[in-house]
């Protein structure tokens, strides 16, 4: 192997050193500057992605903020409105309920009134079939007619006895 020939040693040391000191140079001088002008574009970049994430997260607390208040409002709002609501339907429901309790007591005023006409006109169907009854059945026990309005003053005398 030529690398191991001692005679080419001063050689390779002499061109050692002038390819270290070329590289040493253009690592100072070009490679270098690049890499730290590239960290520190990265650097700022990220500052600057910081910078705006603390924006963003500033506004978006503002506007959780917001919402929850504008939730809490709609939501008082809407309490507000079922409350209303509720006294509405109340008060329509009393209205109501009242007008058909008088309807009712109306109906049943008049179906009383009814009822008492009925049990009347009855009671004198009766009166007069309870006076002829007691006047035929008094003409066949006796075997004379009796007159009709003793026959009628008989069954008034027993209707008001409650026999």
């Amino acid at each position: 192997m030529p690398q191991f020939d001692a005679s080419t040693f001063a050689s390779q040391i002499f061109w050692l050193a002038v390819t270290f000191v070329a590289l040493y140079f253009v690592m100072a001088r070009v490679v270098v500057p690049r890499i730290a002008e590239v960290l520190e574009a990265r650097r700022r970049r990220i500052e600057t992605n910081l910078e705006k994430a603390a924006a963003l997260k500033k506004d978006a607390a503002a506007a959780l903020a917001a919402y929850e208040k504008a939730i809490g409002v709609a939501s008082e709002q809407a309490r507000g409105l079922i409350a209303e609501a509720g006294a509405r339907i109340a008060e329509t429901a009393a209205r109501q309920e009242a007008e058909t309790a008088r309807k009712l007591a109306l109906q049943i005023a008049q179906s009383e009134a009814g009822i008492a006409r009925a049990v009347s006109a009855a009671m004198a169907g009766v009166r007069g079939a309870a006076a002829e009854a007691a006047a035929d059945v008094a003409h066949r026990l006796v075997g004379e007619q009796p007159d009709r309005a003793q026959a009628e003053k008989a069954v008034d005398a027993a209707l008001k006895s409650g026999v």
